[in-house]
């Protein structure tokens, strides 16, 4: 009943961050105006805003100018209602839970921004790494790098827990950053922007060492066999840019609900 609830107002939630996902790459507010159809203008009426449930009834067009609707907008609601349900069912009515599903929301976004716009927007960022930096004093990280590196006897539990975060967010960020400037003196051309950068160090502060490693070598192998089937399959030039941000976004929310698990596996496995 609960996980249901949650659910829906997920679904609702999602609504607004497709909004996030198409305003904020623009540089627009979130808040206002209300909802229009990006093709003729015309604002979106409260019963052609049910999420999942108009888009089904309106079989994917505008009800005034009947120009298509994105397929994203459902998905992205769909995405979000099932991680904030799944967030409770993983951890319960708990801060953890709390954690999982702010940044799950974060991740969301930039995963769409990025694949629609090419754009990770600082406004997602930014304020992201803040909240990771709190959430790490409040909701133990239990990386356990920080701990192996400094001692746990001698620290109390919200400061080798920040510093799991901060050691994450510096491994995510810092190896992304040299690696871009590595390709770009060897090459000539920008291989990542700073954007991907700055979300692997808000990510890095909600993971810690080891889900960050994860979610690297996630996105590292689905980018390149689905980005390289992609630029095959399409016939895209050797220049073409691939959406980095969505690669990272989907392996962090994999990271997210299974990433434990499947790092414990590895560790057992590499015994």
């Amino acid at each position: 009943m609960i996980a249901g609830l949650i659910f829906l107002f997920g679904l609702a939630l999602g609504s607004f961050l497709n909004v996030c996902i198409y305003r904020l790459p623009k540089g627009e507010s979130v808040i206002r105006p209300r909802s229009r159809c990006p093709h003729c203008g015309r604002p979106i009426t409260a019963y052609d805003n049910i999420p999942l449930i108009s888009y089904l009834l309106l079989r994917g067009e505008c009800r005034a100018c009947r120009a298509p609707i994105s397929a994203l907008y459902p998905v992205v609601e769909g995405m979000t209602g099932l991680a904030l349900a799944l967030a409770y069912l993983r951890f319960g009515w708990t801060p953890g839970a709390l954690k999982v599903a702010v940044l799950a929301a974060a991740l969301i976004v930039l995963t769409f921004t990025d694949l629609r716009d090419r754009l990770l927007p600082d406004a997602v960022t930014y304020p992201g790494m803040g909240v990771g930096f709190l959430f790490a004093l409040w909701v133990p990280v239990e990386d356990g790098t920080a701990a192996l590196l400094l001692g746990r006897e001698s620290w109390h539990p919200a400061l080798l827990s920040l510093a799991d975060g901060l050691l994450g967010a510096l491994l995510g960020a810092g190896l992304l950053f040299v690696l871009g400037e590595v390709w770009y003196r060897l090459r000539g051309v920008e291989a990542m922007g700073l954007g991907d950068v700055k979300m692997m160090g808000m990510v890095g502060l909600f993971f810690g060492v080891k889900l960050t490693l994860l979610t690297l070598f996630l996105a590292s192998l689905v980018g390149s066999l689905v980005g390289g089937l992609f630029i095959l399959l399409a016939r895209k030039g050797s220049q073409y840019e691939l959406p980095l941000g969505t690669f990272l976004g989907l392996a962090g929310l994999v990271g997210l609900y299974w990433g434990r698990p499947l790092v414990q596996a590895y560790l057992q496995w590499a015994k």
